[in-house]
């Protein structure tokens, strides 16, 4: 959990049920993947999971402190604190300059700066787009699914990990700190046997992390990517929009996570009240809880994998411990730390680890992750239908 917003979070227990701006997020992978429109892991490509959660964390007075005299002393206080950090442990803490920290915020608001696509790794190593931005830079220069993407500015990607392959796509700031917008990225590409180059220019284009459809018999298929401001909301009218009795299958895979506040929202689409997690800042237990009136007979199925992060772990913790939905796919990445944001001298930003959280049944989820009740690995999709399927129909 973390964001500019943690701060807020003051009041305990049913204080926070409303209004609450918490942020769960994997944060080297959410502000490169959210802000790419990439959420990078395909089934070829897990990421690893810690399987013991990193006790030391760095003491935000003495990263403030650090950046303060490295500046004094005419040095980056950035730099300085990225330092403290690393000695620590945090295995979550980041430290962002304040341009990083503005584009981080933006694509929690539902934006990003690049050239529309997506991407995974294929069994053989090779960079494979999954889907375009309608109307981005990739579609209108021809590309889509199924393309390969051999180099980037001439530079080979064939062994990079693909959420460095995102980070070239965005690109950073220019070296006067202006906005990458407009800025131009060459990617060499293959399709059929034939290849060729595109020069595409970056922009700013608008997300939709909830995309809704209608599955083999009938069931309707929720697809959340990320917890973007308003995603619960939609999540909710998704649910209140279907017939009664048409079962919900819910897919967080590759869910990198986002704000924890949209996934008590949707998780109150599902629920009627009641506890969705429990999380303590250094010691102090608090609790999130769900709004009432949610549905609570239709039947749901919760699709999973190993980049299924953070508020995406909170929520499917949360239906599978309250008995709402049954769980499908493969062990979730185990990301269930929380991360409180302190300004430091110059204006950036150290997000550092404070705390955990645990699912309503008190299980913790930082470098375990969530156990699907049916562990899939091929054709998971088809398998959570046939769940449904069988659940049948609300009363």
């Amino acid at each position: 959990m973390s964001g500019s917003e943690l701060h807020q979070l003051h009041r305990t227990s049913r204080g926070v049920r409303r209004g609450a701006a918490l942020t769960l997020l994997f944060a080297s992978v959410l502000a490169t993947a959210a802000a790419t429109g990439a959420l990078p892991y395909g089934e070829e490509e897990p990421p690893r999971v810690q399987t013991r959660p990193v006790a030391s964390t760095a003491d935000r007075d003495e990263v403030a402190r650090a950046a303060a005299e490295a500046m004094a002393n005419g040095k980056s206080g950035t730099e300085a604190a990225e330092e403290v950090v690393s000695r620590s442990g945090d295995r979550w803490g980041s430290v962002y300059d304040k341009s990083e920290y503005e584009e981080f915020q933006r694509a929690l608001d539902g934006s990003y700066t690049g050239v529309g696509l997506w991407a995974r790794r294929t069994a053989d190593g090779l960079v494979e787009v999954t889907r375009v931005h309608p109307g981005g830079p990739a579609q209108r220069a021809g590309i889509g699914p199924g393309d390969i993407i051999r180099d980037i500015d001439g530079r080979g990607i064939r062994k990079r990990p693909v959420t460095d392959v995102m980070a070239l796509l965005r690109g950073g700031r220019k070296s006067d700190g202006a906005s990458v917008v407009g800025s131009t990225v060459v990617l060499g590409l293959e399709r059929d046997g034939r290849r060729w180059t595109e020069s595409l220019r970056r922009a700013r284009l608008t997300t939709e992390s909830v995309t809704v459809d209608t599955i083999e018999g009938g069931a309707l298929r929720i697809k959340v990517d990320a917890f973007t401001k308003g995603t619960g909301q939609r999540v909710r009218d998704a649910v209140r929009a279907a017939p009664k009795g048409t079962g919900v299958l819910l897919d967080l895979r590759g869910n990198a996570g986002g704000l924890v506040a949209e996934a008590v929202t949707a998780a109150s689409a599902f629920l009627d009240g009641g506890l969705v997690a429990t999380y303590d800042i250094r010691g102090e237990q608090r609790a999130l809880y769900a709004d009432p009136g949610g549905d609570t007979g239709r039947p749901v199925v919760v699709l999973v994998d190993g980049g299924t992060m953070s508020a995406a772990e909170l929520l499917t913790g949360a239906l599978q411990d309250r008995g709402r939905s049954v769980t499908v796919g493969s062990r979730t990445f185990g990301k269930g730390s929380v991360q409180m944001p302190s300004t430091l001298p110059d204006g950036s930003v150290a997000e550092l680890t404070v705390g955990t959280y645990r699912t309503p049944a008190g299980h913790g989820v930082d470098g375990r992750g969530v156990t699907p009740d049916l562990q899939v690995s091929e054709g998971a999709q088809e398998r959570a239908r046939m769940v449904l399927s069988g659940l049948g129909s609300a009363e």
